[in-house]
């Protein structure tokens, strides 16, 4: 069964920066899937974040545009959500997902201080 394991979140002040790893097991092809952050504040419905391709292109929420990018490692089944300039909005707990694979992970937990 596909595993996806979140990390790399943590306590940050506003206009600082994270980087996220989403690392998937028991997939194969990895390359072959659209992968997609996701992240739910408390109280909130789970919102979509962005995504990158099987092409490393790329496709980001406008709320995050211009701070955040998505990148990839098919060698090590990793996608990166790097998080720059991060903002008290930004606050919740991130996931990935691989389109097509109903699996998510615990998920990892980013907090943003003013």
């Amino acid at each position: 069964q596909v595993q996806l394991v979140e990390s790399g979140g943590g306590l940050v002040q506003a206009g600082g920066s994270l980087r996220l790893s989403c690392v998937a097991s028991r997939i194969f092809f990895f390359s072959n899937y659209v992968i997609g952050w996701y992240r739910q504040a408390p109280g909130n419905q789970r919102e979509w974040v962005g995504f990158i391709s099987t092409d490393c292109d790329t496709n980001l929420a406008d709320s995050v545009k211009g701070r955040f990018t998505i990148s990839r490692d098919n060698a090590k089944n990793t996608v990166y959500l790097q998080m720059d300039s991060v903002k008290p909005e930004d606050t919740g707990v991130y996931y990935c997902n691989a389109r097509g694979i109903p699996k998510w992970g615990q998920g990892t937990q980013v907090t943003v201080s003013s």
